[in-house]
């Protein structure tokens, strides 16, 4: 009987170790963490596909501060008005990085793009 407890004893511990490694890879994969890629031989950040109940936080903090700017704007808002409230230039280069940003933030759901352009936040 002491045999078989001993071995209970020990069964328990490992399965207590796997539910623990089970739980932490499941955290791990449920907040992304900002994976780096490469475009062109630069290293870029991706925005990760929002999910239901994801947070902004796994975003990059750039892109935090545009969901920002489009959040507090009372409508729609334009890709200029996005330079000129994070205080950038307005002028066609700088607004067209900007507005591929806001493009990329529409594609993979964590804003929305309107038909004339503009971006809002998701319903």
């Amino acid at each position: 009987m002491g045999d078989e407890l001993e071995e209970l004893a020990v069964a328990e511990r490992v399965a207590r170790r796997m539910v623990e490694q089970l739980c932490a890879e499941m955290e791990r994969e449920a907040t992304p963490a900002q994976a780096a890629g490469q475009v062109a031989g630069r290293a870029v950040l991706l925005v990760p596909q929002r999910e239901r109940g994801m947070d902004e936080v796994v975003l990059p903090e750039d892109y935090q501060r545009i969901t920002d700017v489009v959040r507090q704007a009372d409508l729609p808002v334009m890709v200029r008005q996005v330079c000129a409230k994070l205080g950038m230039s307005t002028e066609p280069s700088r607004s067209e990085a900007m507005r591929s940003k806001l493009n990329r933030l529409a594609e993979w759901g964590w804003l929305r793009k309107l038909a004339d352009g503009k971006f809002t936040t998701m319903l």
